[in-house]
């Protein structure tokens, strides 16, 4: 294996690891402690509901890693993601989160030097693939610090994340 090949496997197994052993399941976790109202609920007109965040953070993956990276037909409305009448059942919203999680797995999979480093149209944007996971790891990081913060305001609750760890 030579130092690139090394560095590009090392970066996709981080990409990963933030994506689908950290962000996913942290999403995952934070709904299960709401109930369908207060996934729905809209704490006043310029916050968005921890649903449409999940919507969001659905679209956003699919366009930025599906679609640009994976050049699969990029089919979002964005605005939809945030529309107050777009509420779906908890079980609809959780099978609409796996499967844009096991598409996105799919992708990164299938990275090569070459996609990493190749140029991709996304949204406006002309981005490199490295770019690209970036984006979608620090974006998902930041909504769903977002949705965290409202389910420990709810329910007066320790999430739970680092349950076992000795953190020091």
């Amino acid at each position: 294996m030579n130092q690139l090949s090394f560095y590009n496997d090392l970066f996709i197994t981080e990409i990963r690891r933030r994506l689908f052993d950290e962000s996913f399941p942290r999403l995952r976790k934070c709904l299960s402690e709401l109930s369908e109202s207060e996934i729905w609920h809209q704490t006043n007109k310029n916050s968005n509901s921890v649903g449409n965040l999940a919507l969001h953070l659905c679209g956003n993956v699919r366009q930025w890693i599906i679609s640009g990276l994976g050049k699969e037909k990029d089919e979002r409305i964005r605005d939809l993601e945030f529309s107050v009448e777009r509420q779906i059942s908890t079980p609809q919203l959780i099978a609409l989160i796996d499967q844009v999680e096991k598409d996105a797995a799919r992708i990164i999979d299938q990275c090569t030097i070459a996609s990493m480093m190749a140029i991709h149209p996304v949204q406006i944007y002309q981005e490199t693939g490295i770019a690209i996971l970036i984006h979608v790891v620090e974006h998902f990081s930041y909504h769903v610090g977002q949705i965290t913060y409202y389910v420990k305001y709810k329910k007066d609750m320790d999430i739970g994340y680092y349950n076992g760890d000795e953190l020091g």
